[in-house]
């Protein structure tokens, strides 16, 4: 039979057994016709006891056996007292002991597997092996019967009822010699008699139990599951007839490990749980937080003793003893943790509160924020600033350092730029602040000071004496924004310039100024065509960009809502259904657009110079890039040779980029064609209209520029709601690409 099999087997005997509250032997079928034990019999194969029989006493048997089952205990009630300490400190405390008895094995232990002790004495049920070799061989495998013999061939029956294993072998050797002579013997005991007994009282799960003759008070204590949350752990009776044979204390065993009071089982034996004792509740800073039983009288110290002492962090000083008085009243009591303190009584019902240290420190300030090694530092009197912070190398953060020797051998997107920026922020060397304690109105007030004038010049203004407890910060100029002439600020300079590179702003530096300093414009710069773009704009952009597409996605929801509710037949639903969800798609592309942040610098068409770059003031983070002069001027949308680009030529305006393109498409939208320039900006033949008719058609392009022409507004009405954000979109930095994704062009 399978081993699953098996299992199946047992987990039904289990199910019956535990139904009836009775555990019997039970033997399933097997291959070596093992024996499984519920509730504590022993098991072993016959034949392999035989086998593998060994000398004297305290012999191990190894008989094959089955995984031992774990049975599902009742759970334990929550009891009356644990509800009232619940309540009390907002939390429930364990009963001590109790999750010792979770999912005990249903065996009280695996009897064939430990040794049978010499004064192990032989009943009516015990398997006995015996081995003789010389004048006679034989292998005899035979039971105690209910008399007390056993019968031996040539021999007879031979009375061993009452007979210690230690002597056993001897016995049996006198009783064999009355007939033979010359011939050695070797007895050993096999599968062990089952005995039964009973657990009562205030039982986990009481019942009757089949147990083996081997087992003892702890082992039966364990399998029944204990006493249940309305039972004593401290006085657990074994009795025998009308005696008391031992009584056992479980804190003894669990605390101490303690079993000198275990006692063996014999058949007819009652293990009686009396109701629980007077009980106690200690909770906080102890190891073992608890409701304890008590025995007999109880001091403080022995309490704390059995929660596993004071924690670490307990507060020494004094415990707060909760109290009921006489069953009527509640009271407080503070406990001194000091000799007397200790040897105070405990009585039943206190809930003992041991609070922890608080997290105060007596002698130390706190140096944080931007500095190497953010620190508590001893306080002396007469400390100040200068004490706390004696140079500069105190404000050099480790992560500067770390950022600095990094060798980015997992090439991570992490640019050389941000690198730079992160770890040049800077001081503040204008503000830092101690954070103070008042004791007289007991809040925390800021004390705030130069730091540069505290450190750098030992101005006694801003040398501040410091007091216990006081916390300074020094803050970096990304925690608090310095004036702008005091900002640092890194700007990026790429493309037909001279030294192209990141370079660090001066005080006041513009950006006409900045382009000098770094050796001015290539031959080929095509400054009409530069690209600056800045990120204090881009989150801007982003943001309006964003209340954009929200706005347009309430149109297009109110649009399908009445077109949906104009239908007239299935046909129709259908088709504004899909309608609906096409315009939603495309919504869904243009959130993926980004914005780039890209601010039109307005430079004169034509030749240029620095002179025509706007002296405007530098931000961190700005970047300027300058193209060299391109030689194509682009048509896109619906004109006959879509998305091409043709040679720029001076003499050419916009009806001669469009009649190169082949014209515009009958879907095109003819009223609102418009070009992209280079510069960013954006010129609509909307404007154009009236007298200046001709103007936008006869207006002269540059290089880089692009004639964008739209569909008709009434081919794709959602189109046109697009077409209508085309001049907010591409003045938020959204460009050609955007464009087409969206379906515009």
């Amino acid at each position: 039979m399978s081993v699953f099999i098996r299992l199946i087997l047992a987990a039904a005997v289990l199910a019956f057994s535990s139904a009836h509250a009775v555990d019997m032997p039970v033997v399933l079928p097997t291959s070596n016709t093992s024996v499984l034990s519920i509730g504590g019999s022993a098991s072993q194969d016959a034949a392999a006891s035989n086998q593998n029989a060994t000398s004297g006493a305290g012999a191990k048997f190894k008989a094959p056996r089955l995984p031992e089952p774990k049975v599902a205990f009742p759970p334990v009630e929550e009891t009356e007292f644990q509800k009232f300490v619940a309540e009390s400190i907002g939390k429930k405390l364990p009963l001590y002991g109790y999750d010792a008895f979770n999912a005990a094995p249903t065996t009280f232990a695996p009897v064939d597997h430990i040794p049978v002790t010499p004064d192990y004495v032989v009943g009516p049920g015990d398997e006995i092996d015996i081995r003789v070799w010389g004048q006679i061989d034989a292998n005899l495998h035979a039971e105690v019967d209910r008399l007390g013999q056993i019968y031996i061939p040539k021999v007879g029956n031979v009375n061993v009822a009452g007979i210690k294993y230690q002597d056993l072998k001897g016995y049996l050797k006198n009783a064999i010699g009355r007939n033979f002579r010359n011939f050695d013997i070797e007895v050993n005991l096999g599968q062990l008699r089952s005995i039964q007994i009973y657990v009562v009282g205030q039982a986990r799960r009481p019942g009757s139990y089949t147990v083996s003759a081997l087992s003892t008070l702890v082992n039966a204590i364990f399998a029944s599951g204990g006493p249940s949350s309305k039972g004593s752990m401290r006085h657990i009776q074994l009795k025998r007839g009308d005696a008391v044979v031992t009584e056992f204390d479980l804190y003894d065993f669990l605390l101490g490990g303690d079993k000198s009071k275990d006692a063996k089982l014999q058949a007819g034996d009652v293990i009686y749980f009396p109701p629980v004792g007077q009980e106690v509740a200690i909770t906080g800073s102890v190891n073992n937080p608890a409701i304890y039983e008590l025995k007999d009288k109880s001091d403080l110290a022995s309490i704390i003793n059995m929660a596993g002492g004071l924690t670490t962090t307990a507060a020494g000083q004094r415990v707060e003893v909760d109290r009921i008085d006489d069953h009527k009243n509640r009271m407080v009591a503070d406990f001194d943790l000091d000799k007397n303190g200790l040897a105070r009584q405990i009585k039943d019902g206190d809930l003992v509160k041991v609070f922890s240290i608080s997290p105060k420190f007596e002698n130390a300030v706190t140096l944080r924020g931007n500095v190497a090694y953010p620190f508590r530092y001893s306080w002396k009197k007469g400390m100040r600033i200068s004490d706390l912070i004696p140079d500069k190398d105190v404000l050099v953060t480790r992560d500067y350092w770390l950022r600095k020797n990094r060798i980015d051998f997992d090439n991570t997107k992490i640019t050389a730029l941000q690198e730079t920026r992160t770890a040049l922020s800077g001081i503040n060397w204008d503000y830092a602040v101690i954070e103070r304690f008042d004791w007289k109105n007991l809040r925390s007030r800021l004390v705030p000071f130069n730091l540069g004038r505290a450190v750098l010049d030992r101005d006694p203004s801003q040398n501040l004496e410091l007091q216990p407890g006081d916390v300074v910060t020094v803050f970096s100029t990304n925690d608090v924004q310095v004036p702008v002439e005091k900002q640092f600020k890194l700007v990026t300079i790429e493309g037909e310039v001279k030294n192209g590179g990141v370079y660090q702003a001066m005080p006041g530096e513009t950006l006409r100024q900045l382009v000098a300093r770094v050796g001015g414009l290539m031959p080929d710069a095509y400054l009409f065509g530069a690209i600056f773009t800045r990120e204090s704009t881009r989150k801007l952009q982003q943001q309006h960009l964003e209340e954009s597409i929200n706005k347009m996605e309430q149109q297009v929801r109110r649009s399908s809502e009445k077109t949906a509710l104009g239908a007239m037949d299935q046909k129709a639903l259908e088709a504004a259904k899909f309608q609906a969800q096409s315009q939603q798609a495309a919504l869904e592309k243009l959130r993926q657009m980004k914005a780039t942040g890209r601010i039109v610098l307005e430079i004169p068409a034509g030749e240029s110079s620095v002179s025509d770059i706007p002296d405007i003031a530098l931000e961190d983070g700005d970047k300027l890039y300058i193209p060299a002069i391109p030689s194509t001027v682009g048509v896109f949308g619906d004109v006959y040779n879509e998305n091409n680009a043709f040679f720029y030529k001076a003499s050419k305006r916009v009806s001669d980029y469009l009649d190169q393109a082949g014209g515009a498409t009958r879907d095109a939208d003819t009223g609102r064609i418009f070009v992209l320039r280079a510069d960013g900006s954006v010129i609509s033949s909307q404007m154009s209209r009236g007298i200046f008719s001709s103007s936008f058609n006869n207006m002269q392009l540059m290089p880089g520029d692009a004639v964008v022409v739209p569909e008709k507004q009434d081919k794709t009405p959602f189109v046109k709601s697009f077409v209508d954000w085309t001049q907010i979109l591409l003045n938020m930095g959204v460009g050609i690409a955007s464009l087409k994704v969206i379906g515009v062009i």
